[in-house]
């Protein structure tokens, strides 16, 4: 069901991208752009090893070295001791991050920063890291999730533990729904197998990068990030500065799917700043992404669903081990929370493990968890399908969640979309389309949250009767675009009056990340609220000039109408007209919103991908794919089309080709694109959209939330079309041509030996 939007004049509407021809010219400010007068560079340290106590740091060598403006360690970052507790900033534990932007007791992965430098220039700092002298006492290391839970797994941390015993088992998380056992027993046929999947990187093309000042107390950050005040905040902790003394600036973001919601440079620099009295700017390397940001985790899993022979699922269990990396934080709330999200099943266990090991600690992926989990739970409802002789579209249908059903993570579904996304792949030309030879076709569904969450606005008419907003929150998925839509919608005048801008820290009030699927619901909250206050006062305005009550005027396309033939008969007037005489009328008009949104609804996808195989090299093509989601109110069609096919692609990637490879001195081997394989433009194949518009009733235009629930279903599609391609089931992703091409031979030799 798509709604009409014939009746909007912008929202819905294909306008042009504000930010557009700024990145198409080279013009848009990037962080890595920043400079300043007095500039000098930031270089980090990073440890050899993958586990290592630190028994001391000479830096004598290099603070003579000519050029060298400061170092720090970890004791130039404030420390939250491990046994007072967990100190939370938003789902981050400090604890944790200021063990992950300098090493302390332990370098925890190989890359963990042990020091930093500021020098004159970049190659001077990079020759004081080389004198910095490090005394390391090289410990047992383990990198995989399975190693790293079995008893008898070197550990990372002596406090954690799990079943009273020494553990890397730093946390759990738990759903129950009915009896599961006893469903089971009910229970006609089972499924129940276990998965494997790699960790992967968010692969945003810009690295992470700042630039820091810092003077008579006071510090101001440029940088790439997904939420400024996020990094005002943190920055805040790590350096005992107080927030209302530092001012974070959003650059231009260069992609970030979730991996810029935490900081690695920014407490860095602004320590070697503050210890220099300079300008610090520090940009990673691509090799220092891989091997010292967060990817998202790599996990093992074991599923198991039973059903009637008609079809009626009546139980479900599942259990995932993600890996946190070095430090704990792993998103075990998305993988079992989400993975049974989509179903009306009466019986359902879900648990997720947070397991640490010696890698860099994960960081958001665009719905964290929720894809890892929807793999191994779609991968089993494919095989149960085929034992059912259902059609697996169907076999979803008939379980569907639905207004009133009770997911097993907590909530009762108000009105939702998921049956509709189901329909749509059915009755769609790509899923009656014919298939070829070593072609397949594979289905797949999934569930994320989404959220509301603080945020602020800021509507002001300029005296030209122009409108400039402000919002808090970087736009990397077009909420510019969004909130000039809404804005211009509210006040009846052409989108292009309107200028969407991303404020400061200092400039708009507190606006928490951009992620979670909640910036275009939540800042449409606060711009609607804002311009409604707005037309009040252009009302009120309107009456002063015609001398009437302002009760008596009302506002319809742009301009100040009186309400009736008793209000008096005079001319409309327009935004610019009433802007004109605001001196004379009271001054500047302009209304800001700070609100704590609610009202936020989960969202449901449905992919349909088709792959070709090649049985000579065991390659693996996915030659069309189709996402169908229920987005509530496409407020800009185009972005909306941006993220869902911009998340197949990645799918396409995480199931295919991309994984992080370790050698056996717990090294990444693979920490650049050349060897860590993303898709580009000729790997992927016409990405289509079924843009399904259920609105949101709590929302003032609809809106439910986009970006995250469209990455969530893709890489089970892919790993189902596989089989039917194939005959043979991938249970470990990436599905890369090497594993196909052995599991081709392997079923070749069984025949043969038959």
């Amino acid at each position: 069901m798509t709604n009409d939007n014939s009746e909007n004049k912008w929202i819905g509407k294909r306008t042009p991208r504000p930010d557009g021809a700024d990145k198409v010219t080279g013009r848009a400010a990037y962080a890595a752009d920043a400079t300043m007068p007095g500039m000098i560079w930031g270089k980090v340290l990073r440890s050899p090893h993958p586990h290592a106590k630190i028994r001391g740091i000479d830096t004598s060598k290099a603070e003579k070295l000519p050029g060298v403006k400061a170092i720090v360690t970890s004791k130039d970052i404030v420390d939250f001791p491990i046994e007072k507790g967990a100190v939370m900033l938003g789902i981050q534990d400090m604890r944790w991050m200021c063990r992950n932007v300098m090493a302390r007791e332990r370098a925890l992965f190989h890359g963990h920063p042990v020091a930093a430098v500021a020098a004159d220039t970049q190659a001077i700092a990079a020759e004081a890291c080389k004198l910095i002298k490090v005394d390391y006492e090289v410990l047992p290391f383990v990198i995989d999730v399975d190693d790293a839970r079995k008893d008898g797994a070197p550990t990372l941390f002596d406090h954690i533990k799990f079943d009273g015993k020494p553990s890397n088992i730093a946390g759990t998380l738990e759903h129950k729904l009915g009896d599961v056992e006893a469903g089971f027993r009910e229970a006609e046929v089972v499924v129940e197998r276990s998965f494997k999947t790699e960790a992967v990187h968010q692969g945003y093309i810009e690295p992470h990068a700042c630039l820091v000042s810092y003077a008579d107390g006071k510090a101001t950050i440029w940088s790439s990030s997904q939420g400024q005040f996020m990094v005002r905040a943190m920055c805040s902790y790590l350096s005992g500065i107080p927030q209302s003394n530092i001012r974070a600036i959003p650059a231009e973001i260069g992609g970030g799917f979730g991996g810029k919601t935490i900081v690695y440079l920014e407490p860095v620099a602004l320590a070697l700043a503050r210890k220099a009295g300079r300008p610090v700017k520090m940009v990673m390397s691509r090799e220092e992404v891989m091997r010292a940001s967060g990817p998202t985790s790599g996990s093992s899993s074991t599923v198991k669903i039973g059903a009637k022979k008609d079809g009626t699922i009546v139980a479900a269990q599942g259990t995932w081990y993600l890996q946190a990396g070095a430090l704990p934080g792993s998103p075990i709330r998305g993988a079992a929370g989400c993975a049974f999200a989509p179903y009306n099943i009466p019986n359902v266990h879900s648990k997720g493990y947070d397991v640490v090991s010696n890698r860099s600690k994960v960081a958001a992926y665009r719905a964290p968890g929720a894809p890892i989990g929807a793999f191994s739970v779609e991968s089993v409802l494919d095989e149960l399908a085929e034992k059912l002789q259902m059609d697996p579209l169907q076999l979803r249908l008939k379980n569907a969640a639905k207004q009133g059903t009770k997911a097993a993570h907590g909530p009762v579904y108000p009105v939702i979309g998921y049956e509709e996304t189901l329909r749509q792949a059915l009755a769609s030309e790509h899923y009656k389309s014919p298939l070829k030879p070593n072609q397949g076709r594979g289905v797949a569904s999934g569930y994320w949250f989404n959220a509301g969450g603080e945020s602020s606005a800021q509507v002001n008419i300029t005296e030209d009767g122009n409108v400039t907003v402000m919002t808090g929150h970087p736009d990397i998925g077009g909420s510019r675009a969004s909130s000039a839509n809404i804005c211009a919608e509210l006040l009846g005048i052409h989108y292009n009056r309107v200028n969407v801008l991303i404020g400061d820290t200092a400039s708009i009030g507190f606006s928490n990340l951009t992620g979670g699927s909640r910036v275009t619901f939540a800042s449409a909250i606060v711009v609607t609220q804002s311009a409604e206050q707005v037309i009040k006062q252009l009302c009120s305005r309107a009456a002063k000039i015609w001398k009437i009550d302002e009760d008596a005027v009302t506002w319809e396309n742009g301009h100040a109408r009186p309400a009736g033939e008793n209000a008096g008969k005079f001319e409309p007037l327009s935004l610019a007209q009433i802007a004109a005489k605001a001196s004379e009328t009271g001054g500047p008009i302009g209304a800001g919103m700070q609100l704590n949104t609610a009202g936020a609804e989960g969202g449901f996808s449905t992919h349909v991908a088709d792959v070709e195989v090649d049985p000579a090299t065991g390659k693996v093509r996915v030659i069309r794919m189709t996402c169908f989601q229920d987005v509530g109110r496409a407020i800009h069609p185009d972005y909306v089309e941006g993220q869902l096919q911009g998340a197949m692609s990645q799918a396409i990637g995480w199931a295919l080709t991309e994984e992080y490879i370790y050698n056996k001195r717990g090294q990444v081997d693979n920490p650049g694109f050349l060897d860590y394989r993303m898709p580009v433009a000729s790997d992927l194949p016409r990405l289509e959209c079924g843009i399904i518009e259920i609105p949101n009733p709590k929302h003032p235009q609809g809106v439910k939330g986009v970006g995250e629930v469209p990455l969530v279903p893709g890489m089970a599609a892919i790993r189902n079309a596989v089989y039917q391609a194939i005959g043979i089931r991938f249970n470990h992703l990436p599905m890369s041509p090497p594993k196909v091409l052995d599991a081709l031979e392997s079923v070749a030799l069984r025949k043969a030996a038959d």
